[in-house]
């Protein structure tokens, strides 16, 4: 029997790509980095602790936003004494709410500037950057080629787009359907940038995974049906480190969007990459943490 499921969910995120593509212009306000959710995080006021000195930047997937993406890892680490901020990057005109949607190295200008506003308004000397998806790939673009190597000390990829995605080998169907492929870097780049072999990869990716100065952490999930296969989210290089969650706790069945919304898992690993000299063991029990 074939898995459905697994099938059908990547379909319809090719053609939720398509629908955003042709969405007519509407009149609703996007949330903006500037926007303060209840929970505290994005206060320009915050001063990080000796213990946490450097804030921490969120930077959310393609279709994300600022503040619907990190409604649960947001919340868990300012409670835990962390500065946090989160961006809007890579909107469209005419498409509210959904951002994530332009080119790659667009949206690593515009997370050069946010994470310069953050180190200004918070006087630290380095930050640490957090991504979902799209999030945990686009910031290698500015730690490459944009000077942030210089302003990052760490990089925590949760599912990472890092060396493109076959969508279950979806994409690998574009060529039979004519139009389509130029539909999507017409109207999304940022989806056709994350398609296997792209430019934008490609020369991401040429010479090394990584740059000098920074500590990588990637977070995977087997059952990921987004970017695929999933170990294809994996770096190589010094600093690195590739954690596949089952290996942590076989019972965490968090795909690709469970990852980064709610998998309390994923959380407590996240903590860990940001303060690795207090990191604790990561367990089943940890969705309690």
């Amino acid at each position: 029997m074939l898995p459905w499921n697994r099938i059908f969910r990547p379909l319809a995120a090719l053609l939720l790509a398509v629908a955003v593509a042709l969405v007519p212009t509407v009149t609703a306000a996007a949330p903006t980095a500037d926007a303060r959710p209840g929970s505290g995080w994005n206060d320009y006021t915050c001063e990080p602790s000796a213990a946490h000195p450097r804030p921490v930047v969120l930077v959310h997937g393609t279709f994300g936003n600022s503040v619907d993406n990190w409604l649960g890892l947001a919340p868990y680490l300012k409670n835990r004494g962390y500065c946090v901020f989160s961006l809007d990057y890579g909107q469209l005109p005419g498409v509210p709410l959904f951002n994530g949607l332009g080119p790659v190295e667009k949206s690593a200008g515009q997370l050069a500037a946010y994470v310069d506003k953050v180190l200004t308004a918070t006087g630290a000397a380095e930050t640490d950057l957090v991504g979902h998806s799209q999030g945990g790939m686009m910031p290698r673009y500015y730690l490459k080629f944009l000077g942030g190597a210089d302003k990052v000390n760490a990089l925590v990829g949760i599912a990472p787009s890092n060396h493109g995605t076959t969508l279950s080998g979806l994409t690998r169907l574009l060529p039979y359907f004519p139009g389509v492929e130029d539909l999507l870097n017409e109207h999304t780049p940022a989806l056709a940038d994350q398609i296997v072999g792209s430019d934008v990869l490609t020369k991401l990716n040429a010479g090394g995974d990584t740059v000098p100065g920074v500590r990588y952490t990637v977070l995977a999930t087997k059952y990921d049906e987004v970017v695929t296969p999933y170990r294809s989210q994996f770096l190589d290089g010094p600093g690195v480190r590739n954690v596949l969650l089952q290996d942590l706790c076989p019972l965490d069945f968090s795909e690709h969007l469970a990852i980064g919304l709610f998998d309390r898992i994923a959380f407590h690993e996240v903590t860990n990459a940001l303060d690795p000299a207090h990191a604790t063991p990561t367990t089943c029990a940890s969705v309690f943490g």
